[in-house]
């Protein structure tokens, strides 16, 4: 166990292999989603504005973790942006204009599914950005990020870190499952030779960018349940909420309707075939 480790449940909640077994993982997930929705509550009664971004390597579980938030919080206050590339316009615009474009407002939070990290990761090391326009972006994403913060937003940032070895065993499994191809684009199997110089350019990336303000927190993926857990535990520390959840009450009686309406028969409605 490391500096940071913390952990809550028992040596038997873990199978030999030291994974969480999915009983405990399951109920830990189940209770954190309801915390989420307190967090969601909060956000919108309070007028926050808070940008949470996700960062890593390819297949490192970001996706996973965004959906494990998604799953019990309403899409109208808890939303995610995960751009396409840029379109020829959007190329000739300042670089972050497009991501502004993004930002929550009052009572939102808004999950970026990468981000304006991109200019520094898959822009560099695939040759779609100069050196000069990546050295740009070093010098002005650190106050780019203090003037956001400046403004009220609360912002976090989540790299997901994996070993080789699990990226490859993960990448094979996407290929051997035809649900999960689509999970590889053109531009994985690019990065997947690459692995030095995404290495080389995050380190950059951190060394100009994890500042006191807005400091990168590092999530261990290479188990899926336990980057899950540990990141959404997290992240909900760093929003002090209360919980705003109303009391539950009895649905009342439908009262019977003063108008006569009868129901047409149901032989005149069209229906999905029951093939199950």
């Amino acid at each position: 166990m490391t500096d940071v480790d913390a952990r809550v449940f028992p040596p038997e909640a873990y199978n030999a292999r030291g994974k969480l077994r999915r009983e405990p993982y399951e109920q830990e997930l189940a209770r954190l989603q309801v915390e989420l929705v307190k967090l969601q509550a909060w956000i919108q009664h309070q007028g926050l504005r808070v940008v949470v971004i996700f960062e890593g390597r390819d297949a490192a579980g970001k996706g996973g973790v965004i959906k494990r938030i998604t799953e019990p919080t309403n899409p109208r206050i808890v939303r995610v942006a995960a751009l396409p590339a840029p379109s020829d316009r959007e190329k000739t615009q300042w670089y972050f204009q497009r991501y502004v474009a993004h930002l929550p407002a009052a009572g939102e939070m808004v999950l970026f599914d990468r981000s304006w990290y991109n200019r520094a990761g898959v822009e560099r090391v695939m040759g779609f950005a100069t050196d000069t326009q990546v050295q740009a972006f070093m010098r002005s994403c650190p106050e780019f990020e203090r003037m956001l913060i400046r403004s009220g937003i609360v912002l976090l940032k989540y790299w997901f870190s994996v070993s080789d070895e699990e990226q490859q065993r993960r990448f094979q499994g996407r290929i051997d499952d035809p649900t999960k191809r689509w999970k590889l684009s053109k531009m994985d199997m690019a990065s997947w030779d690459r692995w030095q110089d995404y290495s080389r350019a995050k380190d950059e990336m951190f060394a100009h960018t994890d500042t006191k303000q807005a400091p990168w927190w590092v999530v261990d993926g290479d188990i899926k349940r336990h980057a899950r857990l540990n990141c959404i535990a997290h992240l909900l520390d760093q929003v002090p909420y209360e919980d705003l959840t109303p009391d539950p009450f009895e649905l009342p009686p439908r009262t019977p309707s003063s108008h006569g309406y009868v129901r047409p028969p149901v032989e005149e409605q069209t229906f999905v075939p029951r093939r199950y």
